[in-house]
């Protein structure tokens, strides 16, 4: 019998200190909607958190520290769920999927969001800058993986969305709101609405 597939991989996205244990950054997803049928608080089902509550969190993440503290390898099994993490100064970037994941597709997830980081914060991914950056760091998370779907792992292009700047019309770029400014928008107006008509005639 085939497994349950499921596009929601990824469980959890954790940002953990190794000096004092605690949490820096963490997102828990879920499936929006149960399978048709799901007893109603069931966490057993593919795409379900399996750890609803801080307090369940907390016992998790303490757990994992504790485990990846004394590994040589990247991929464990951890609380039966595939883990895959990386050391980068006194943080630990964790990805957490179910015991039935492709530990490779995790293991891009978190390639992606160590490279990312390491280009938008400037190769100074540590607790501090972590904390001073919060934003730009979860948004990169966000930009790789929303509701537990990964939706990019190229750390430039995730990189470019989060620091990228709003785009403006090349058009109007410049044009301020002063007399002059108004009489450039009229001029540009008037502009386009003639090339308009011509093409039209």
């Amino acid at each position: 019998m085939a497994p349950n597939l499921t596009l929601f991989s990824v469980n959890a996205i954790l940002i953990l200190s190794t000096d004092d244990s605690s949490r820096i950054l963490a997102k828990y997803y879920a499936a929006p909607h149960p399978p048709h049928g799901t007893p109603v608080g069931s966490t057993t089902y593919p795409g379900a958190n399996p750890y609803p509550t801080v307090k369940d969190q907390k016992a998790f993440e303490k757990g994992l520290l504790e485990k990846t503290a004394k590994q040589t390898s990247d991929v464990i099994l951890y609380d039966n769920r595939v883990v895959v993490f990386k050391q980068e100064s006194d943080v630990m970037l964790y990805v957490v999927g179910g015991a039935e994941e492709n530990e490779i597709h995790l293991f891009n997830v978190v390639l992606a969001l160590r490279d990312s980081l390491n280009i938008l914060l400037k190769n100074s991914v540590d607790k501090r800058t972590v904390i001073e950056n919060y934003d730009l760091v979860s948004l990169a998370i966000d930009e790789i993986v929303d509701d537990g779907i990964v939706l990019e792992t190229d750390p430039v292009i995730v990189a470019t969305r989060v620091s990228r700047p709003p785009a403006q019309d090349a058009n109007v770029r410049g044009i301020e709101l002063s007399e002059q400014g108004v009489l450039n928008i009229w001029e540009f107006g008037k502009t386009k609405g003639l090339e308009y008509l011509r093409r039209g005639l």
